[in-house]
């Protein structure tokens, strides 16, 4: 081989390593690229924490006893028949086939106003239980539905809370909020009602202590006196 081609040779393999220098530098970028993207992360509230967490907790279990009730009931021939809706728990199928005395639990997570359930459904809480038990937004519930259809609810999981002193205002439409660092919360009207709460009155609430709520619970009013 002569000298010009040994030279061409050795230009070429410092090319081609040059190039492959370049490669691995640019997917070392990459990979740390997507590190960094990666440890960037996605926060979420511990409320919207719990009811995620509850929600995937109870689907194995929700599939696992709609199949057996469904298996019990409904023949391979008639099973194609039925709709989703008619397969739901608490269906009206479901509801009817209860008998009297027996009741139903379910669990949630308390949103402010309702329970959410493990199905997705939210469940109506009672306005005076929701401020006498001074819920707040996160908390978990348990719902005893009784075969007349009366909701018996208890709190099982009390999220971790804190107080906060603030104004409270009413709105244009008749309800109340309540004002403090820069922040706004809506709080439930017969909790406001119940302390004779008036706009301008200084409020002590409850709140998750980790996480942004849109609800407060009330604690106290201070009432202002009148001039």
């Amino acid at each position: 081989m002569s000298k010009t081609n040994l030279l061409i040779d050795e230009n070429e393999k410092t090319e081609n390593n040059e190039v492959d220098d370049l490669d691995i530098q640019s997917d070392y970028q990459e990979e740390n690229k997507n590190q960094d993207e990666s440890q960037d992360g996605v926060y979420i509230s511990k409320s919207k924490l719990a009811i995620v967490s509850s929600l995937l907790d109870n689907i194995k279990e929700s599939q696992e006893k709609i199949v057996e009730l469904m298996s019990g009931y409904v023949g391979p021939d008639n099973e194609a028949k039925i709709s989703i809706g008619q397969m739901m728990p608490g269906s009206k199928t479901m509801a009817s086939e209860m008998k009297e005395g027996e009741s139903r639990v379910v669990e949630g997570v308390f949103d402010g106003e309702n329970m959410i359930g493990p199905d997705g459904r939210q469940y109506s809480v009672p306005a005076n239980y929701a401020s006498k038990s001074k819920l707040v937004e996160g908390d978990i519930l348990k719902l005893t539905i009784t075969g007349k259809g009366t909701f018996v609810y208890k709190q099982i999981g009390p999220i971790e809370r804190e107080r906060v002193i603030g104004l409270l205002e009413q709105t244009e439409n008749g309800n109340f909020i309540v004002k403090a660092d820069d922040k706004e919360w809506r709080v439930i009207t017969a909790s406001v009602t119940y302390y004779k709460g008036k706009d301008g009155d200084e409020i002590i609430i409850l709140v998750p202590k980790v996480g942004e709520s849109k609800w407060a619970a009330v604690e106290n009013i201070v009432r202002k006196t009148d001039k």
